[in-house]
């Protein structure tokens, strides 16, 4: 089998949206074949990691892959995107059984479809989907491993799975239970947003810090993909290693002026509706900035401010009534934060309330504090 392959492309989706997204796969520096396989069709990408032993993982993971490609949904849904896979599950015993592939044999698979705003994903095994949103990187799916159910009870570290003996071991795949479900997903994501798919070859050998400083820096989705690769390689490589970038980058040129006329007939309707609310609005508007209010941090007291926090259309609609003896560091941690941020409340009174609620609880504290 050849060493690596990768797969690029940018390419408009039936929904128009332009989908930008590249790939590599890369057998590695220890294996002898590359049992992972992958499908990048948009608004479809899938990353099957295989396992059996010598042919059958590859078999398996051919299925999945095929299977999933064949049955999924025209658009993004989690609901039918999960029976692909459970199709595939079926595919898998039922080449088992007639001699396509061993007994035994089985797969991972993430599949996701991305379609302008919304991303869904149906995963069994420890093939992982990232997202990188704002700069920073978020793991969507979660692990059926032993290690993952090892850190969630707390029995070791995350730092010391990646290094324990049993950490290849999962506990969900396809080929093996013919009730199986995937674990789906569905998330609404921005332009810029960042989709990464892959096999644990790359998650066993670079940490997500890494990654993430990888996935902001090399905008091309496909130099993304191969550098991820690389460092995987780089840093031992002793697993096949497969990776899936997709950047979703807005509405096409049809959908945009699709969009345009829709707005253009609305348009007048609107600013005809709007001359009828401005007035009530205005008037309901200056009712609640005068009568709600909020607590927030004034030099480390707790403060009641008449009003809302913040900028209102660039004016500021606060005005300060009090500043309490109360610390907000004397308050728990989570009461604290919301007052930081600006506690929004109904009224002054109800602020006043809430401040001497605090007050009580904190000199009740110090009682049971100096009698114990």
């Amino acid at each position: 089998m050849a060493r690596s392959s990768s797969y690029r492309s940018t390419e408009r989706t039936r929904t128009g949206a332009v989908t930008q997204f590249g790939s590599r796969t890369d057998i590695g520096c220890v294996r002898e074949q590359n049992e992972d396989s992958l499908i990048v069709t948009p608004p479809l990408f899938v990353v099957a990691d295989g396992m059996g032993g010598h042919a059958a993982g590859e078999v398996a993971s051919e299925i999945c892959v095929k299977t999933v490609a064949e049955c999924a949904p025209k658009h993004a849904d989690a609901e039918e995107l999960g029976q692909a896979v459970e199709q595939a599950n079926r595919d898998i015993i039922t080449a088992a059984l007639t001699g396509e592939g061993r007994e035994g044999m089985g797969t991972t698979c993430t599949a996701a479809m991305l379609e302008a705003d919304k991303l869904v994903i149906a995963q069994v095994g420890d093939s992982r989907a990232y997202l990188l949103h704002g700069g920073k990187l978020s793991q969507i799916t979660r692990d059926h491993s032993l290690m993952a159910n090892m850190i969630e009870s707390g029995q070791i570290t995350p730092e010391e799975a990646r290094f324990h003996p049993n950490r290849s071991v999962i506990t969900r795949a396809l080929g093996n239970d013919p009730d199986m479900v995937p674990d789906l997903y569905e998330i609404r994501v921005e332009t810029g947003d960042r989709l990464m798919l892959c096999s644990d070859g790359l998650t066993s050998m670079v940490e997500d810090a890494d990654i993430e400083a990888i996935m902001n820096r090399v905008a091309d989705p496909q130099r993304c993909a191969a550098a991820l690769v690389n460092e995987a390689i780089a840093a031992g490589g002793t697993d096949n290693v497969t990776v899936v970038v997709a950047n979703a980058i807005g509405l096409g040129d049809k959908a945009r002026r699709k969009v345009k006329r829709r707005t253009f007939i609305t348009v007048a309707f609107v600013i005809l509706l709007l001359i009828g609310i401005i007035a009530a609005a205005a008037w309901g508007g200056y009712t609640y900035l005068h009568n709600t209010a909020y607590l927030t941090e004034e030099d480390g007291k707790v403060a009641v401010y008449r009003g809302v926090p913040g900028d209102v259309l660039g004016f500021s609609y606060s005005e300060l009534v009090v500043v309490s003896n109360v610390a907000v560091d004397d308050l728990p941690p989570s009461a604290a934060e919301r007052i930081r941020e600006g506690m929004r409340v109904s009224s002054v009174e109800e602020a006043e309330e809430l401040v001497e609620t605090y007050k009580e609880d904190l000199e009740s504290k110090s009682k049971e504090a100096s009698t114990a």
